[in-house]
């Protein structure tokens, strides 16, 4: 079965649809097109998909996704959160509950601290922006709705959390666009920087060793499987690893 996932890298084209490839997005794709499945690890955007309404009609998979029942009442938690900045939802006609997530501007600093000690040459005002927009508490009021909880490691991207959720629902080829990579050295390469619930259009890119090590992990651990990374050209990479051009995907797949 035939897989295709969407990055938000700004060389993403959407495709023509078939309906014998089951598609994938990331986050705030859903603003521009629906997908059949749309995978969020960031629960800002976790928040915002489930407030547009995308999640009543669309297939969605929240990492950490875990509802709290009706009695439980959030307003503790409100009270005692000491950096304001509180996000909540409004309650639902037919409430399931809510989930609870958030940060807190003293644990970024502990987890720039810690990175910083690691890796002195980083641009320590950059890594506290990155980890810092999304600082808050988000309660997130849910109704009927078709949102899977998926259990990741921490740390994990967005576009290889779906890359192996199509792999274990069975994708037999993956096709991969927008999955632009990321350097340090360069501005962000997303093509929504500077919206809601992003990084700034000023950020520098992303160290690219965390994303390439959980993707590595992921042909080793499906082998039988057929990756294609739509590039600029059409190349082997691999024994299941090959990248290839728009214009080869329109004519082939």
């Amino acid at each position: 079965m035939k897989h295709l996932i969407y990055g938000n890298g700004e060389s993403r084209k959407f495709l023509p649809l078939s309906p014998y490839i089951v598609t994938w997005g990331c986050n705030a794709i859903y603003r521009d097109f629906v997908v059949d499945n749309l995978v969020s690890v960031d629960y800002n955007m976790q928040q915002e998909i489930y407030e547009s309404g995308y999640v009543k009609d669309n297939k969605c998979h929240f990492a950490d996704w875990d509802i709290l029942p009706p009695e439980f009442g959030p307003e503790s938690l409100i009270m005692g959160w000491g950096d304001g900045n509180v996000h909540q939802t409004k309650e639902m006609p037919e409430q399931r509950g809510c989930v609870v997530q958030g940060k807190t501007k003293e644990s970024v600093k502990e987890t720039v601290k810690e990175i910083m000690a690691l890796n002195p040459h980083m641009d320590e005002t950059d890594l506290y922006n990155k980890l810092s927009y999304n600082v808050g508490l988000y309660i997130t009021h849910v109704g009927e709705d078709r949102v899977e909880n998926i259990e990741y490691p921490k740390g994990w991207s967005t576009g290889n959390t779906a890359i192996h959720l199509a792999c274990q629902q069975g994708a037999t080829e993956i096709y991969m666009v927008g999955f632009d990579g990321s350097d340090y050295s360069k501005p962000i390469n997303n093509m929504y920087k500077g919206t809601k619930n992003y990084v700034s259009e000023s950020a520098k890119g992303f160290n690219p060793i965390n994303w390439n090590n959980q993707y590595n992990t992921i042909v080793k651990e499906f082998p039988n499987v057929m990756f294609y990374k739509i590039s600029d050209k059409d190349e082997t990479l691999g024994v299941n690893q090959k990248t290839m051009t728009y214009e080869t995907y329109e004519k082939g797949v």
